[in-house]
């Protein structure tokens, strides 16, 4: 590395230039997840560590009109289904995908599919059936790796330390005196 080289590196974070719509700030950093280019909430990764130093406002513009990519997750899934207004909470309900399967959600409490039910057939009436004996059972415990409901450890019996009264010593009588 060479000085002109660490010069650079403590000169960031790199001012790119004002966004001419807003008036806002932007920046071009290095992270811990490598370079990008910063403005107010918004961020974009950068292709390569030399563009910190290269990045010029048009480009930066171009970069952060693109839409936001959420590394292997990818941007968030649409509704499959939408049922309605839940006569409960008044929120909006919806059916998605998720990880364990389809559920269906007010945005508050989730509320996974039966076994016998099958999405197409499902009507509004049943999913609002499904979230409301999920607010009044709660939550599952989660069953951990190895399928076992965590339980709480057992109290353990504890015993009672009782200290025994410690033996006085006798007092020296007093010699009387003749």
């Amino acid at each position: 590395m060479t000085i002109n080289d660490a010069e650079r590196l403590l000169a960031l974070p790199r001012t790119v230039g004002a966004d001419p719509t807003d008036g806002e700030i932007i920046t071009a950093q290095n992270g811990r997840y490598g370079p990008y280019i910063n403005k107010g909430k918004e961020s974009r990764s950068l292709d390569s560590e030399d563009d910190i130093f290269t990045v010029d406002l048009e480009t930066a513009l171009a970069k952060l009109a693109e839409p936001r990519v959420y590394g292997r997750r990818g941007p968030a899934k649409p509704p499959l289904r939408e049922f309605g207004l839940d006569p409960m909470s008044g929120k909006p309900v919806v059916a998605k995908d998720g990880k364990f399967g389809v559920y269906v959600t007010d945005g508050e409490t989730n509320a996974s599919l039966t076994r016998g039910d099958r999405l197409e057939y499902v009507t509004p009436e049943r999913a609002f059936e499904l979230l409301a004996v999920r607010r009044e059972n709660g939550p599952k415990p989660f069953a951990g790796k190895r399928g076992k409901v965590a339980k709480k450890p057992a109290k353990r019996a504890v015993k009672k330390v009782t200290k025994k009264a410690a033996k006085k010593k006798a007092k020296p009588k007093k010699k009387k005196t003749e």
